[in-house]
């Protein structure tokens, strides 16, 4: 009897081992994260073609025809007209009260581009103005102002036209866009606006000379309008 019961116990064991085996689950598959997609390399730049010398020669050369188009157009423009009167904040050379040389008073301004020009007697500080009048009044579209190598060009900082009743208007302020014209002897600043509903008899260029240090020189100034 005893026997008996010890091998029913035995038998107990095993069973309850061999249910506890099939309840335990399986270990799950290992998965492979799949590889990452490699980008492409990026293209190589493709390298620059080096201009042949008469290449440069006549690229050079197509810019100084470009430049002489640009600036005939503007001499004879027949309807613009030259300053005929002019006045300027200072003049190279007026220190304490000295009589500034020829060579750099606002008068030079006066007429078409003749190689003569003023020049202010700042170089780094303050403001400077140089202002122009018209013997006929328009409705203005443009305003160009030569500055012979295109010293001062950077520093123009406002343009305003006075109407035939005295009244200054700003048609333009900031910083100046323009850089040397290195194709030709002259920069041209040059400025085009909504025609004027006044006419305009007179032209005012402010110059703020520490953006461009240097003096400033200004030889012309053209007035288009009809």
């Amino acid at each position: 009897m005893k026997r008996q019961t010890t091998i029913a116990i035995l038998m107990s064991t095993l069973a309850l081992a061999a249910c506890h085996k099939k309840d335990k689950p399986a270990d799950a598959p290992t998965v492979e994260a799949p590889a990452a997609a490699t980008a492409p390399a990026p293209a190589a730049p493709a390298p620059a073609v080096a201009q042949t010398e008469a290449q440069e020669e006549m690229a050079r050369k197509q810019a100084l025809l470009d430049y002489g188009t640009m600036e005939d157009k503007y001499l004879n423009d027949p309807k613009g007209q030259w300053a005929a009167t002019a006045k300027a904040s200072t003049t190279f050379g007026d220190d304490n009260g000295k009589e500034p040389s020829e060579s750099s008073v606002a008068r030079n301004v006066v007429g078409p581009s003749d190689d003569r020009s003023w020049t202010n007697n700042n170089q780094d500080k303050g403001f400077d103005w140089l202002e122009v009048g018209y013997a006929k009044p328009v409705n203005a579209t443009e305003l160009r102002v030569i500055f012979p190598s295109g010293e001062g060009v950077e520093a123009v900082s406002k343009v305003e036209l006075q109407d035939t009743d005295g009244k200054w208007n700003t048609i333009w302020s900031g910083i100046s866009d323009v850089k040397q014209d290195r194709r030709g002897n002259r920069t041209w600043f040059v400025r085009t606006f909504d025609k004027t509903a006044y006419k305009v008899k007179g032209a005012k260029i402010t110059i703020a000379n520490n953006v461009q240090h240097g003096y400033k020189n200004v030889e012309a100034v053209q007035l288009v309008g009809e």
